[in-house]
């Protein structure tokens, strides 16, 4: 299994297409932020504001259930994945590639590198 960069995942996935993914409707919105029914465990009321996420800087914290990150959190909490398994999901729903992180080269065992 190979590893992910999930930093450049990050960058290159933002808040509103998770949100959009998971169906999430603003019930208010200021500026970069929009808040609502949470996403993880639902409305407690019509008009509920428990949720906020901050779309600019990928932030999300829900002050009724307490759960808080990044965009690949909140996927993975809301489809109930680790998070590998969570970033190889969302990149698939969004036919986006998955970003794999360079392989490492090692060395010959008692080998050391020529002197210059």
């Amino acid at each position: 299994m190979t590893g992910i960069d999930f930093r450049l995942l990050r960058c290159q996935v933002g808040m509103g297409a998770v949100l959009d993914l998971l169906g999430f409707v603003a019930t208010q919105r200021r500026g970069r932020q929009v808040r609502g029914p949470c996403p993880l465990h639902g409305p407690h009321t019509p008009q509920s504001r428990s949720f906020s996420a901050h779309l600019e800087k990928n932030l999300y914290r829900c002050f009724h259930c307490g759960s808080s990150g990044n965009q690949l959190d909140l996927w993975a909490a809301a489809t109930r994945q680790p998070l590998y398994q969570a970033a190889v999901a969302l990149c698939e729903r969004l036919h986006h590639p998955v970003p794999h992180l360079p392989r490492r080269t090692t060395r010959a065992a008692g080998k050391s590198a020529p002197a210059s």
